[in-house]
C-alpha cells in the first residue's frame, strides 16, 4: 500500500474521545515551532481505531497521517502510525489491515494461500451473521473447497518481541472465530490472520490475561480445524506493506 503523496508528519499532543488525536504540525525544517504559520500549527484528526491501542500511544511522539482532499469531512486527516513508548512504529488505522492482507496475497507474498482464481472480501457467511474478510475460491487442486480469511490488526506490544490479541475485551472477535471453526467443521478450508503492524512483535500469542473467553475460543478453533497466520509489516511515510511470516503460539 503506497501513499501518494507520502504520509504527513507530526506530534501527538493526545488522543480522546476514541476517535480523535490532536497534533501539532511539523515547520518545514521539521521542527514543531508553534508560530501559528500554517506550520507548526494544532490540528485535529481522525482516529480510526475503536480499540484500546494500549502500549501505542506516546503523547510528544511523532506521528504520522493521511489527508483527504474530501470537501465534506469534517476532519480530513486520518491518523496512520504512531510511534510506541518504545519508538518502534505501529500502524494504527484499523482499515487497513484487510487491504493489506488482499494486497499481500495478490502479490505472492503469503505462500500459504496462493493458487486460488478467486478473491472476494466482505462475503456473507455463518450462522451468527457475520461477513468474512476474505473469501478464496477456485483453486485448482481443491474444487468445490472455499477458504475463509478473518484479518485482525495486531499492535499490542509486550516487550521482549512479543505481540498479543486483543488488547481489550473482543466479544465479536470470539464470533469470528466460532463462525470460523463451524467453516473448518464442514470442510472448508478456514483462517485467522494476523495483520502485525507493529515493528517491534516478532511473535503473536492470544492475549488470556484481557479476555481468557477469546483465548479459549481461539484454542477450541484450532482444535476444529482453523489455522493461524501471523505476518509482519513495514511502515514507512511512503508505504506500508506485509514482508514476513512470524511465529504463532498459544
Amino acid at each position: 500500500m503506497k501513499f501518494k503523496p507520502p504520509l504527513e508528519q507530526g506530534t501527538l499532543i493526545k488522543r480522546y474521545k476514541r476517535f480523535l488525536a490532536d497534533v501539532r504540525l511539523h515547520s518545514r525544517d521539521g521542527e514543531c515551532d508553534g508560530k501559528g504559520d500554517g506550520n507548526g500549527d494544532q490540528i485535529t484528526i481522525h482516529c480510526p481505531n475503536t480499540g484500546s491501542m494500549k502500549n501505542c500511544l506516546s503523547e510528544g511522539s511523532p506521528c504520522w497521517f493521511s489527508r483527504s482532499d474530501n470537501p465534506k469531512r469534517k476532519y480530513p486527516c486520518t491518523w496512520e502510525i504512531a510511534t510506541t513508548p518504545c519508538g518502534h512504529k505501529a500502524g494504527v488505522n484499523t482499515g487497513r489491515p484487510n487491504h493489506l492482507v488482499r494486497e499481500a496475497i495478490e502479490q505472492g507474498v503469503v505462500a500459504e494461500l496462493q493458487g486460488y482464481g478467486q478473491l472476494r472480501s466482505e462475503v456473507k457467511y455463518g450462522a451468527e451473521n457475520s461477513r468474512i474478510d476474505l473469501l478464496l475460491s477456485d483453486h485448482p487442486e481443491y474444487p468445490g473447497q472455499v477458504c475463509y480469511v478473518e484479518v485482525k490488526n495486531v499492535t499490542l506490544h509486550m516487550g521482549e518481541g512479543l505481540g498479543l490479541f486483543p488488547d481489550s475485551v473482543s466479544t465479536r472477535g470470539s464470533k469470528h472465530l466460532r463462525e470460523l471453526a463451524a467453516m473448518a467443521q464442514q470442510g472448508q478450508r478456514a483462517v485467522l490472520f494476523y495483520c502485525v503492524q507493529h515493528t517491534g512483535i516478532e511473535r503473536v500469542m492470544p492475549a488470556d490475561d484481557i479476555d481468557p473467553e477469546y483465548g479459549a475460543t481461539l484454542r477450541n478453533a484450532i482444535a476444529a480445524g482453523v489455522e493461524v497466520l501471523a505476518y509482519r509489516a513495514t511502515l514507512s511515510a511512503e508505504e506500508i506493506r506485509l514482508s514476513e511470516p512470524i511465529p504463532f503460539s498459544c
